[in-house]
């Protein structure tokens, strides 16, 4: 997990200003038995196994609590929160823009963009007619509820919370650590483009047994590839038996009513 995946520490900035890190306080977590000495630490080569457990049992104690909170004040202001997940390049902020635009003259929507670096993804958001939030994590592989309670603090303060409605979250791309990081969240949504190989939910099982919808997207290039989209069903409903699962192009339009329909159904339910 992230504690030994070489993920940075206070590297994060929302909408480019820095903020406390990367999900631990400010005073950082210490390896059990310590009293002093930074959270680094437990990259050292000859730190105990035992400490390594019991470091990332705390930082997920902790985020989970943070999470609890953002469902509690997510459910409180009626927003349905989802959080995107996928590899690099499976078209998740295509999938956003143009979710944005068909969703138009229904319940209000904002979006939290993550990613390392860079505000394109944001500035894309904001072009197809939502309010955007920008977290870059630096060397952080994922975003984690501290991370989402901040965003959220920045809707507040812009006016731009979608009280009654769509809080789309993305987040970094990356198949391993954010599949162990709620962010208090209804659901997460696992993304699988066609461009990839149809066995990725049996190669990173712990996002796809997460998931409650599996989109698998750009299925136009289906006529140009060997992907086959049963056996890539088939396997991710290996590791999630019943994952429910949507066929969608944002090129033709393919799925994206059912999409749409998924999104309307779970907004009218408050998350």
């Amino acid at each position: 997990m992230c504690t030994s995946c070489g993920c940075g520490h206070g590297q994060v900035s929302i909408n480019g200003k820095r903020g406390h890190g990367h999900g631990a306080p400010k005073s950082g977590y210490r390896l059990a038995g310590q009293t002093h000495g930074p959270l680094d630490a437990v990259h050292a080569p000859d730190t105990p196994a035992e400490r390594i457990v019991a470091i990332e049992q705390d930082i997920l104690s902790d985020n989970n609590a943070r999470a609890a909170r953002n469902r509690r004040l997510l459910a409180k202001r009626g927003i349905f929160a989802l959080n995107l997940v996928s590899s690099p390049g499976s078209g998740k902020t295509s999938l956003l823009a143009d979710t944005i635009r068909r969703w138009a003259g229904r319940k209000p929507v904002a979006v939290v963009e993550g990613d390392q670096q860079t505000a394109n993804d944001a500035e894309r958001i904001r072009a197809a007619g939502a309010p955007a939030v920008q977290i870059n994590t630096g060397k952080g592989c994922h975003l984690d509820a501290r991370m989402v309670a901040q965003a959220l603090e920045r809707l507040e303060r812009d006016q731009a919370m979608p009280d009654g409605g769509l809080l789309l979250i993305e987040n970094v791309g990356n198949l391993v650590c954010p599949a162990a990081f709620d962010l208090g969240e209804a659901h997460k949504v696992a993304i699988l483009s066609v461009t990839e190989g149809e066995d990725k939910p049996l190669k990173y099982p712990d996002m796809f047994r997460a998931a409650d919808l599996l989109i698998i997207s750009k299925i136009d290039l289906l006529p140009y590839l060997d992907f086959d989209i049963d056996a890539a069903i088939a396997m991710a409903r290996q590791v999630r038996p019943g994952l429910s699962v949507i066929r969608l192009s944002v090129k033709t339009g393919e799925g994206c009513a059912e999409w749409l329909d998924w999104l309307a159904s779970g907004c009218g339910k408050g998350g």
